[in-house]
């Protein structure tokens, strides 16, 4: 009898030990705003989603005001995070900053999408569906403004209209892509959902 009670002891023990660090980690995930600040601005800084920004300090609005603590959600790995602007740079070569953006935001959209994989990593190396990560041009380094996009996009997630394909048609023909719903095209490339 008393091995068991010694035993169910250590267990709750156990699981209270393995639940207090998860809860410090979570609460050293804050940041104090500043005057000046947005959600949007922080999310961008920080590499996270500002809706998720929203969603987690139960917020029904972006307001915010200075002095005010936030939590804020975790982000990707830096490793996906590079592995993304590396992918931009490749992908959207010459165009212009907004089409770097939602080239990653497409990769986004699809690590959210129920029929892409689940992850930025499996999604970038998901068979045929990038050329730079086909002809290797994915393992050149990012620029800053790349990575400044992935940021941006990061922050942005989830506010956007769901753009999940893009392409360039000067480059490729597609008739699967041209049967898709034309969101926006920025400068060369062609984005759809």
């Amino acid at each position: 009898m008393f091995k068991k009670m010694w035993m169910a002891g250590l267990a709750a023990f156990c699981a209270l030990a393995f639940t207090f660090p998860a809860q410090s980690f979570a609460s050293s995930n804050a940041y104090t705003v500043q005057e000046g600040d947005s959600i949007y601005k922080i999310a961008m800084e920080n590499g996270v989603s500002a809706k998720q920004i929203q969603a987690i300090n139960d917020k029904s609005d972006f307001s915010i005001n200075a002095g005010e603590q936030l939590k804020l959600p975790e982000g990707v790995s830096e490793y996906e995070k590079d592995l993304l602007a590396r992918l931009v740079e490749a992908e959207a070569q010459g165009e212009n900053y907004s089409g770097k953006v939602a080239v990653a935001t497409v990769v986004l959209n699809r690590v959210d999408s129920d029929i892409f994989p689940d992850t930025i990593h499996n999604v970038i190396n998901d068979g045929i569906q990038f050329s730079p990560v086909l002809n290797g041009s994915i393992n050149n380094p990012a620029s800053e403004e790349s990575k400044r996009a992935v940021n941006e996009a990061l922050a942005y997630q989830g506010l956007d209209n769901g753009s999940l394909f893009f392409y360039n048609p000067d480059k490729a023909q597609s008739d699967y892509l041209e049967s898709k719903e034309v969101i926006t095209v920025i400068g060369n490339h062609v984005f759809m959902k």
